[in-house]
C-alpha cells in the first residue's frame, strides 16, 4: 500500500464525512417526526425490491453492452442497409424519453408479440435504452484507433475480423471503460422507472412502503442508499480495470 493510495483514501474519507455531516446537520434542523420504526417493519419489501433492480439491471448491463458492441461494428460496415438500421435506432432511441419507451414497449409492442412478463420486457426496453448510447461509446472508441494500427495487423498476416478482436478492439475497450462506467451506472439508476409498468423493484417498493407509512424521507433515504451500493462498486471497479490497462501511448 504505497503514500499516495493512503492519501487519496484519507482525503476521500475526509469529504465522505463533511457531506455525512452536513446532510446530518440539515436533517437536525427540520422540525421532522422521523418514524423509522414503522418502516422497519417492511424491510423485506426493501430487500426484495433491492435484489429484483440487482437482478435486472445486470441482465440488462450484459444487454445493452452486446447490443453496444454489435452496433457500432454495423456501424463500421460498408453494407449500407445495415448501418442505416443502426443509425436510425440510434436517434430515435437517443431522442425520446425512456419513460415513453417503457409505456409503448410494453403496453404496446410487448402485447402486440404476446409477451406478458413484465420483468422480460422491461428488461429489453432497458437494455435497447442504455445499448443505444453505448453503441456512440464504442463507436467513439473504435474511431479513436489509428488506421496505422489497422495497416499492421495487415501487415502480419492476420484477416480484418481478426484484425478487429485481436487487435482493435482490445484498444478500443480501454479507451471506452470511462464512459461505459458511467452509462452503466445510469442504466442502474434508469430502472427506477420500471415501476410505471408495475414492476417490482426498489424504487416501487419505497413508494408502496412511503403509502404504508406515510413517511417519505425514511422511504426514500435507504432508497439513494441502495442505489450507490450498486453503482460505487461499479465505477470503482471501472477504475481499476482502467488503470490495469492503462500504457503508454
Amino acid at each position: 500500500m504505497n503514500a499516495r493510495f493512503v492519501q487519496r483514501f484519507a482525503a476521500h474519507a475526509a469529504v465522505t464525512m463533511l457531506f455525512t455531516g452536513l446532510v446530518w446537520l440539515a436533517a437536525s434542523r427540520v422540525d421532522y417526526e422521523w418514524n423509522w420504526a414503522g418502516v422497519w417493519e417492511y424491510r423485506e419489501m426493501f430487500l426484495k425490491g433491492w435484489l429484483a433492480t440487482v437482478l435486472i439491471s445486470v441482465s440488462a448491463l450484459v444487454g445493452s453492452g452486446v447490443i453496444g458492441v454489435v452496433g457500432a461494428v454495423c456501424l463500421q460496415s460498408r453494407n449500407l442497409l445495415l448501418e442505416a438500421v443502426v443509425r436510425v435506432y440510434v436517434e430515435l432511441i437517443r431522442g425520446t424519453p425512456l419513460l415513453v419507451q417503457l409505456l409503448i414497449g410494453f403496453y404496446l409492442v410487448a402485447t402486440a408479440v404476446g409477451l406478458e412478463n413484465r420483468y422480460v420486457a422491461g428488461v429489453v426496453i432497458l437494455s435497447l435504452f442504455s445499448g443505444a448510447y453505448m453503441v456512440e461509446i464504442f463507436r467513439g472508441g473504435l474511431a479513436a484507433i489509428p488506421r496505422g494500427q489497422h495497416d499492421a495487423a495487415a501487415a502480419i498476416g492476420l484477416s480484418r475480423w481478426q484484425a478487429f478482436w485481436l487487435v482493435i478492439l482490445p484498444q478500443a475497450a480501454r479507451i471506452v471503460l470511462p464512459p461505459v462506467a458511467g452509462q452503466l451506472a445510469s442504466l442502474i439508476k434508469d430502472s427506477s422507472l420500471l415501476s410505471v409498468i408495475a414492476i417490482s423493484e426498489f424504487t416501487l417498493a419505497a413508494q408502496e412502503v412511503n403509502s404504508f407509512t406515510y413517511s417519505s424521507l425514511e422511504s426514500y433515504l435507504p432508497l439513494a442508499v441502495g442505489y450507490l451500493m450498486l453503482t460505487l462498486p461499479l465505477s470503482w471497479t471501472a477504475g481499476v480495470l482502467e488503470r490495469r490497462f492503462h500504457y503508454e501511448s
